[in-house]
């Protein structure tokens, strides 16, 4: 289910674009299928969301370019945790959502790829919410977090805090369910210590959805 949806979104890609290359699981079908379309003589620059991302494109030969050099992204193809009915969404579970969430700012079209499994009702019941915090006073930024009403923890591997590609921490805060995340997006970070938060609210075009049934198309 996620191959087609993501083989679907690559359809979306036009010779000359700037793309935005996501994060996660989903989207590195999306990367292969460029990959093979690159090889055919397609001519695209990407922008990778993460360091996972930038070594999958490097492996497709997926011409690469930043931000500085391309401040405007034509499109961006990436994947999501939790969509809810109005395609506000939950990100983060790769680890990269602050630069996710930079990357599709700067989108002029936003295309998400996700399998039915990710479409509910309500934005935090299924999936934690990820905060991404500078190390520094991570616990009283923990603190105030919870004070929202939910459970954090600080994300680990391997028995060691996880850090992200920027150098931060990510804390996990799990809801019963999300009533207003247009809200509670702003109300997270405008607490000293937060970089970024997962709630990526008007920034999706598309939703494309990979089903049992077939591909369903999402859009705003």
């Amino acid at each position: 289910m996620k191959k087609l949806a993501a083989e679907k979104a690559v359809e979306y890609v036009e010779n000359g674009m700037t793309l935005g290359l996501g994060t996660g699981s989903t989207v590195e079908y999306a990367l292969k299928k460029l990959g093979e379309m690159v090889k055919n003589g397609l001519d695209i620059k990407g922008i990778p969301t993460s360091m996972r991302t930038r070594k999958i494109a490097k492996e497709e030969n997926i011409s690469l370019t930043t931000m500085e050099e391309n401040p405007e992204i034509d499109l961006t193809i990436d994947g999501a945790d939790e969509v809810d009915s109005e395609l506000n969404l939950i990100k983060g579970g790769g680890g990269a959502l602050t630069r996710e969430k930079i990357v599709a700012y700067h989108s002029k079209r936003e295309i998400i790829v996700i399998d039915e499994t990710k479409v509910v009702k309500a934005l935090g019941i299924d999936f934690p919410l990820p905060v991404e915090v500078v190390k520094y006073g991570w616990s009283s930024t923990k603190n105030k977090l919870e004070e929202f009403g939910c459970n954090v923890k600080l994300r680990k591997i391997m028995g060691d805090p996880y850090i992200t590609d920027n150098s931060n921490y990510i804390l996990d805060c799990e809801f019963v369910r999300i009533d207003d995340p247009e809200q509670l997006e702003v109300d997270i970070n405008n607490i000293p210590g937060v970089v970024e938060n997962g709630l990526f609210i008007g920034l999706t075009d598309d939703v494309i959805v990979g089903s049992k049934q077939g591909i369903k198309t999402l859009t705003r």
